[in-house]
């Protein structure tokens, strides 16, 4: 597994992205300030919320490619994928930093919260929808980064990866933490580089 480019990111270009980036932004401030250093915590609950753009996105290409009887290029398949893959992101962290009581709480408001503005967003503008992900997905490839410095200097223990990794991932059989997060971390420069992507395309 290779290490990906922290330096991928997309300039705005419009207002739709400069929203988009606004927005990240302002989540991004609000998990530092609440997680601080708690990584595994983080992933737990930012997970829940990363797999619900793939899950709307898909469903909405899948309406729209009914109503319009034609093609959709594929972008279901993906979108799904990428919903899947978060959700097992989510499976992972569990068996790693289990949630306190009110993280499980803070989940089920920030979905609720999250989901239903993302749906509204895909409506009124897709194009923006798919930058928003774009963006967050960057802050996420530079968040497991953070993680892998912490796990490497001492500050967190790289402890042997769940099963579910090894076998989602076909890790070897003494995998370790730093490994799952490797893994992770590609996914999610691969579903930034999939939503800029698509982003681009809606133009």
């Amino acid at each position: 597994m290779t290490d990906v480019s922290l330096q991928v990111h997309h300039i705005p270009e419009d207002i739709s992205d400069r929203f988009a980036l606004g927005v990240t932004k302002m989540l991004r401030f609000f998990a530092d300030v609440f997680f601080a250093g708690r990584y595994g915590h983080r992933a737990v609950v930012l997970e829940t919320v990363a797999a619900v753009p793939g899950m709307v996105g898909g469903a909405l290409q899948h309406l729209r490619s009914l109503r319009r009887i034609e093609d959709d290029h594929g972008w279901i398949h993906t979108l799904l994928d990428e919903a899947e893959n978060e959700r097992m992101h989510l499976m992972t962290f569990m068996q790693i930093a289990r949630p306190t009581m009110f993280e499980r709480w803070l989940v089920v408001l920030a979905q609720g919260v999250f989901y239903n503005c993302f749906f509204l967003l895909y409506l009124i503008s897709s194009k923006t929808a798919h930058r928003v992900v774009g963006y967050f997905e960057e802050e996420a490839v530079i968040s497991y980064t953070e993680y892998l410095r912490d796990i490497d200097s001492g500050t967190d223990s790289n402890v042997p990866a769940p099963k579910i990794a090894i076998d989602y991932w076909k890790l070897p059989p003494d995998a370790t933490l730093r490994d799952v997060i490797i893994a992770v971390r590609n996914d999610e420069a691969g579903h930034r580089d999939v939503n800029h992507g698509f982003a681009n395309q809606l133009k």
